[in-house]
Formats: structure tokens, sequence, C-alpha cells
């Protein structure tokens, strides 16, 4: 058996992430490795964190990289929140919600689903309706940009009905951080978790996240112990938390960790309302391609995550066929339907450095060659 250095073919990525990696991140990827206790790389973990607490819109102290991909970011909010017996409101209307749900059992909580309409943003309505017939709820958790639907929610009303509850939030950002506007403080997020590999452009398998002083005070005063010994915030603390002395918790991937750092500062330099117009601007020249093949989106205007597009795929037309020629012909990724939208939509990703007019016009380009 003969086995060569592996060499991937040049893609373009279109779907639900991972998006097209920078060259200055790739390039920041390849640097030298260095201790992740050395002080330079300290140096560069304070750097990390604030330019992540810029792309949150957030003072939060707790502000940090989970190493780990989304799913862990995840878990690390629910392991730490949730105790067994806490009774959670889980809003679902796609598949993340769905994983939240198992989160909260698997904690020990007891998960009160409010369902909406996969396509369709989470209903303020149903979730006042749920605290009020839950009183004794302790913490509401909602998708912000549903990946596997394209329907961006309402977070910030969502969140005041929580706390007009008394509920703590959970909040996913794995697809919306750098692409959407996401204002951790300014609509008072409790806790907040992301990807690397969405807007932000970098490799997948890193996880940035925020908690707030009222998520941290639940975290130090809880009754049982965290059942995860590598997501216990109270321990991950003495590596993140200070940016004098820090404590041996893990090995950090520190290559990952210089990929992230200037993909956080590609975006500070390009200014988060920029790139917020940037994938919003994209998203209407992709909308005005696939409306000119006869395509339709299944999510309403209103409710669209700008940089996830779920699109119809048309009648009589074999999903995987199509996706495979693009891939195979074009070199372009696009993202199939997931659940009960799988074999009904197709989902095309305008993230991050994927967001650019030149994809927009070969993607739109591509479909009409192959749908014809």
């Amino acid at each position: 058996m003969k086995i060569d250095s592996f060499d991937p073919p040049m893609r373009i990525l279109m779907g639900p992430g991972p998006s097209d990696v920078h060259p200055r991140i790739l390039e920041a990827m390849a640097r030298p490795t260095i201790g992740h206790l050395d002080p330079e790389f300290i140096r560069m973990m304070e750097e990390l964190k604030q330019l992540a607490q810029y792309a949150f819109q957030t003072r939060n102290e707790m502000t940090m990289i989970v190493s780990g991909p989304g799913s862990v970011g995840m878990e690390t909010c629910f392991v730490n929140l949730v105790e067994p017996g806490d009774k959670v409101i889980v809003c679902q209307n796609g598949v993340f919600g769905g994983r939240m749900k198992e989160n909260v059992e698997r904690c020990g909580g007891v998960a009160v689903v409010v369902e909406d309409e996969w396509g369709r943003a989470v209903d303020p309505g149903g979730l006042e309706r749920a605290l009020e017939a839950n009183p004794d709820a302790k913490i509401a958790a909602f998708v912000h940009a549903e990946t596997s639907t394209g329907a961006l929610s309402d977070v910030e009303t969502l969140v005041r009905i929580a706390h007009a509850h008394g509920c703590l939030t959970i909040v996913d950002a794995v697809t919306s951080l750098g692409g959407a506007p996401l204002k951790v403080d300014e609509w008072e997020i409790d806790a907040v978790y992301s990807g690397s590999q969405k807007c932000l452009s970098c490799a997948p398998g890193l996880s940035p996240l925020s908690f707030n002083e009222r998520a941290m005070s639940i975290v130090r005063n809880r009754k049982t112990r965290i059942q995860s010994w590598f997501m216990d915030l109270n321990l991950v603390l003495g590596y993140w938390g200070s940016h004098e002395k820090r404590a041996y918790h893990h090995t950090a991937p520190v290559n990952a960790l210089y990929g992230l750092h200037e993909a956080l500062l590609i975006l500070w330099e390009e200014g988060l309302e920029n790139a917020w117009a940037r994938h919003s601007d994209n998203h209407h020249r992709l909308r005005n391609g696939i409306e000119s093949l006869g395509l339709s989106f299944i999510v309403p205007e209103r409710e669209r995550i700008p940089h996830l597009n779920a699109v119809s795929i048309p009648e009589g037309v074999d999903d995987a066929s199509v996706r495979s020629r693009l891939l195979n012909e074009f070199g372009i990724e696009i993202g199939a339907g997931l659940g009960p939208l799988a074999g009904k939509i197709w989902r095309i990703g305008l993230m991050g450095y994927s967001s650019r007019t030149r994809n927009v016009v070969c993607c739109v380009n591509a479909l009409k060659e192959v749908l014809s």
C-alpha cells in the first residue's frame, strides 16, 4: 500500500459550512508552534479574547474560545448552566434547536419544547405562552440563525421576553457571528456560543463563547458538580480568565488559535457593520440570480439569514445529481436539506470569505448550466 501526502482539491465552499478560509488565516496557521503557556502565546490569547469581545459586542470578562467545534460550545453552555431537575424552555425551528433539547435532557434537565415550522423564525408569542405555562422555568434557549433552514430569529425580542419571566438565556450564534447583527450586551444575552468555520472563515474546530456575570453566578453557585471536567468553566477560568498568570488546564490547539486570531483581526479591520452589510449585499445579488432562474426561497424575506440561503428544489429535479455536478464540474459545494427538508432544499452559503460577488456569479451561472 502506498500513501502519499494528502493534497485536497480546490473548491468554492458555498454550503452551510465550512466556508472558504481566507489565505491570511491559512498562513497564520502555518506559523511555528510554541507552547500553550509560553508568555507570547498568553499575550496572543489576551488579544484573541479582546477580538472575540468585539465580535460579540460584549465586555463580558468570561469571553473565551472552547477547544472544539460549535457543538462543544453548545454543550459547554448547557453543562455549566443546567442542573438535574431544571426546567428549560427550548425553541425548536430546525435541527439545532433539537440538539439543544438533547443537551438539556443529558444534563438531567426537563426540556419544554416550543416548536415552530421549519423555515420560519421562532415565534415570540410561542415563547411567551410557554413561559406563562411554566413559571418555574430557569432557562430559555433558542437559535439565532438556524443553519438547517435558513431562518433568522429576533433574539433581542426573545431575550427580553425570557428576562421578563425571570429566565436566563442561552443563544446559538454559530452561523450568525460576524454575518448578521448580534449585540450581546445591548440585547442582554446571558450565554452565547458560536463556531469558527462559518462567517469568521476560519478552519473548523473552535467555538467562541461568552457568559455574562448573571450566568457566571449560576456556574459558581451550583448545587451539583458540573458533570464534564473538560467543559467546567470553574476550571477553564484558570486558563482563560486572567491575562496574568495562567494555570494549565489542557493543551490548547495552538496553531488553530493563531488562525482564529487572524480571522477575528480581519473582521475587526473590516468593521462589524461593514461585514454585516457585505453579507446582506451578496444575499441580494444571489437572490436576484436565483429568482432569474425561476427558483425561490422557503424562508420569508424578513426572516432570512442573509448568508445561508434555503432554495426550493424544483419539482422533478434530482437534488443529489445537481449537487454532484456542481462539485465535480464547477468545483462548487452547496448543502443538502436536513430532516423534513431533505431533498426539498439546497442550502447555499455566502459566509465570511465565501461572501464575494465572484462566488455569487459563479454559483448562479453553474446552477443555470446544470438545470438547463
